[in-house]
């Protein structure tokens, strides 16, 4: 089951799609021209169905195959939008918008997934039915979740879910995942600190909420260091700190900013917890007031175990199963593809996108050699998971 020879012949034009896409990035859920031109492309490959608007700015193609008596559908999702970043890759396809870049591949996980679709409605070689998912807002706005919500898997009849994502440092041609949490859930918080401030040389005659918020950043660090399980995985991240104006003044009041990394539903209640605790009553030790905003943000990547092993055999297919890593290590970056796991069962895996700059950096560029594989994966798993009875 090597790399599908047909793939070999659409590299070209794959490739000038995705640099059409990393052109012209667009933001979380403004992303009309990139759906409208993943639209047009599924329309032009004759695919049965093509639905716009699904998750507010979402796409779903309906590819039908020659056999369609299992009842079958599988998903297969892939992620549009790009990061507010300036680029500095220098290449002759760069961004066109300024502070707007594809830093993290999405453009490269459209174009593969369009690419298995032209593949699939031309040859329908399998029993059952494909819904290939273009989701908007992955970075920061649940895009996942909204195109979950609106009723996505209940509306095509989607019974399982698979996605994929580069990923920088890994050879081409290799993959990883894992059965389990694969990627943490991310939550967000902020913390306001009410004091009472002054002249900077009285400081006795005033409530410092800066020293109470220094006293709050290092007490979190505790939760990972003496109330967690040193076997488990938790991040706490304190990312900003603002207060004050005055080389000669302490302020009235401090705000704090941060993230949470977990990858267990059970440490993530405890660490939800012991933040509100250690907010509360530090603010009170110190005779000032805190108030803790906590959003739970994206849930665990949590791969399922027989859709895992099947992703797995399928990539060894493709690339040998040397170069699967059926233990990757999770990692604390989190992906909203965790609320169509959490509807229904599948596995997200990565491919290696080869020595390139890590996701979320202006000089990241996605690897054009990796798109054969990508493409290949995604039509070997539907045809392996929908055989045509002959």
């Amino acid at each position: 089951m090597p790399i599908i020879n047909r793939f070999a012949e659409l590299h070209d034009e794959i490739t000038g799609w995705r640099r059409e896409i990393h052109s012209n990035p667009e933001l979380l859920f403004d992303v009309e021209e990139t759906a409208s031109f993943v639209t047009e492309k599924l329309k032009e490959f004759g695919l049965d169905e093509v639905v716009t608007g699904i998750g507010r700015t979402g796409v779903v193609g309906i590819i039908k195959g020659n056999q369609t008596s299992s009842g079958k559908v599988i998903g297969l999702r892939a992620d549009m939008d790009a990061l507010p970043i300036h680029e500095e890759t220098g290449v002759e396809y760069a961004s066109k918008v300024d502070g707007k870049m594809h830093a993290c591949g999405h453009d490269g996980h459209t174009a593969m997934l369009l690419g298995a679709a032209k593949y699939l409605s031309e040859t329908r070689n399998f029993d059952g039915s494909v819904a290939v998912i273009f989701q908007p807002a992955e970075e920061g706005g649940g895009g996942g979740r909204e195109m979950v919500d609106d009723g996505m898997m209940d509306r095509f009849d989607i019974q399982e879910v698979y996605g994929l994502h580069n990923w920088p440092g890994v050879p081409v041609g290799s993959f990883g995942t894992r059965p389990g949490a694969l990627m943490a859930a991310t939550d967000i918080f902020t913390i306001d600190i009410q004091a009472s401030g002054g002249h900077a040389a009285k400081p006795h005659e005033t409530i410092d909420p800066i020293v109470i918020a220094s006293h709050i950043i290092l007490a979190l660090q505790s939760i990972a260091s003496r109330n967690i399980d040193p076997i488990e995985s938790v991040v706490v991240s304190v990312t900003t700190c603002n207060a004050g104006t005055a080389f000669n003044v302490i302020p009235d009041t401090a705000s704090l900013n941060g993230t949470v990394r977990t990858l267990s539903e059970s440490v993530r209640d405890l660490t939800e917890k012991r933040i509100q605790e250690i907010v509360e009553h530090t603010a009170k030790a110190h005779g000032a007031t805190a108030v803790l905003d906590y959003k739970r943000n994206y849930p665990v990547v949590m791969n399922h175990e027989k859709e895992t092993a099947f992703a797995v055999d399928i990539a060894s297919g493709i690339s040998g199963e040397d170069k699967v890593d059926t233990d990757a290590n999770p990692t604390m970056g989190g992906e909203d593809f965790a609320f169509m796991l959490n509807a229904r069962p599948g596995s997200f895996i990565f491919l290696g996108n080869g020595d390139t700059a890590p996701v979320h950096h202006p000089k990241y560029n996605f690897n054009d050699e990796i798109i054969p594989i990508g493409c290949s994966y995604w039509a070997k798993l539907v045809e392996t998971a929908m055989p045509i009875n002959r």
